[in-house]
């Protein structure tokens, strides 16, 4: 009986183990993802008409402080939908990387 719980205790601790490397494998490579979007947003704003940009979000900023307080809600929960469907779609990306990586390492 002792030799079963060292074995699933054993089992278990490896199992957490092994989730966390993948967990760290998949956090790297979101962190290298938003690294270089950020990179290429850069230097594709780079040297732009920024005074178009910063009048343009000006003029949104201001058509959002005149909405109703429904308005300003309903806005905000389409924002927020639209939010979490595409966490749903990273997170659907990023179980599929996981299957794949367990299975790659299980060849090995």
């Amino acid at each position: 009986m002792s030799e079963k719980k060292e074995n699933f205790f054993k089992k278990a601790f490896n199992d957490m183990k092994e989730n966390a490397k993948a967990q760290h494998e998949v956090d790297k490579a979101n962190f290298a993802a938003v690294k270089a979007e950020s990179k290429a947003n850069f230097e594709e704003n780079r040297g732009s008409n920024t005074w178009k940009k910063a009048k343009a979000i000006g003029k949104q900023s201001w058509e959002d402080a005149h909405m109703s307080p429904a308005e300003r809600t309903a806005k905000t929960r389409e924002q927020q939908a639209k939010q979490i469907e595409e966490a749903n779609e990273r997170i659907r990306i990023a179980n599929e990387r996981y299957a794949a990586a367990k299975v790659e390492k299980k060849k090995k």
